[in-house]
């Protein structure tokens, strides 16, 4: 396939975006995909970190570049006291230079969090516990074990069996009752 760009070199880069449900697939060289494509990375140097492809996706620019962008250049961009990091740099590698940077630039990452994931606050994981189906299927296991016991006369493992199985059908009977 030939670049739609240049009509020249072999497109070896496809660049496909969805723009109002449409689906818009184009092909590029290497040269012409550097100067035309949305992502802001040299193809050539090295791949890029999936922090700046997804922030590239988003079309993410930080509040403070467009600030940075309108006003005069004469401030320099915000950067981390310890060890000289800027946000612009923490986009391109998608990662800090130290510990510091995480407050220096504590404004910026909600912003960029809003976009990544359902929010800034970690909620963690809830285990949910076996259903109703699993615990049933588990005490019929029981029972045809606490028969095999009994049959071989292991009563004490016989009891402690029966213990298990009074156990999970105490925990059943309370949640029907909590459900109900």
């Amino acid at each position: 396939m030939i670049c739609e760009h240049c009509k020249q070199r072999h497109a070896n880069v496809t660049v496909t975006q969805v723009h109002n449900g449409q689906k818009v697939e184009r092909h590029y060289c290497e040269v012409c995909a550097t100067q035309f494509h949305p992502f802001q990375f040299d193809v050539n140097e090295e791949p890029a970190s999936l922090q700046q492809l997804i922030s590239n996706w988003f079309n993410f620019v930080p509040v403070n570049a467009k600030k940075e962008s309108t006003t005069t250049n004469t401030n320099s961009p915000k950067s981390c006291p310890s060890c000289g990091f800027t946000y612009r740099q923490f986009l391109k590698q998608g990662k800090f230079g130290c510990g510091q940077c995480y407050e220096t630039f504590s404004e910026q990452l909600p912003q960029l969090l809003e976009r990544l994931q359902a929010g800034t606050q970690h909620v963690g994981y809830v285990e949910e516990g076996p259903s109703k189906e699993k615990v049933e299927q588990q005490i019929q296991e029981l029972r045809s074990s606490l028969q095999q016991a009994i049959e071989e006369e292991r009563f004490e493992d016989a009891a402690s069996i029966r213990d298990e199985v009074r156990e999970l059908e105490s925990k059943i009977k309370q949640e029907g009752e909590g459900n109900a």
